[in-house]
């Protein structure tokens, strides 16, 4: 019925927390000498593209349900715009939908990117290792 709305309102919130970071992120490289901040921005990818990541999961996985919500005729193009929110017994329904499915989909989105978030930062960790073997390997 209107599930959608949790994992949208957390794609809301995480966009902002997103610019949020993404502009202190260029702050610090604007701060740093050229050279340095080349190699800072190259040599991992930042914490804000991570979180675009999340961003797109829950975007994308929030029009999807939206669509089919649509689809179904659940979601209406006039007010109260939830057809569930129309009668009150309805809309303890959708609700307790909400609160059990719609926050189980987002942190099932949100466990998904943890994962996906720790295997990169595991893999960016033994790429960065390999450089830095193969360096001293070659001043030797």
């Amino acid at each position: 019925m209107a599930c959608f709305l949790v994992p949208a309102g957390e794609a809301i919130v995480t966009t902002i927390v997103t610019k949020v970071i993404e502009s202190r992120e260029k702050a610090v490289l604007a701060k740093l000498p050229d050279s340095e901040a080349e190699t800072a921005a190259s040599h991992k990818p930042a914490i804000s593209s991570k979180m675009k990541w999340l961003n797109n999961m829950l975007w994308g996985g929030s029009a999807l349900l939206m669509f089919e919500h649509i689809w179904h005729g659940e979601v209406v193009p006039w007010f109260p715009f939830l057809t569930a929110a129309a009668d009150p017994a309805d809309t303890a329904e959708m609700l307790s939908e909400m609160s059990t499915v719609g926050v189980s989909m987002a942190l099932a989105v949100t466990g998904v990117w943890a994962v996906m978030a720790a295997v990169s930062s595991v893999i960016e960790k033994r790429k960065t290792d390999d450089s830095e073997k193969t360096e001293s390997e070659s001043a030797a």
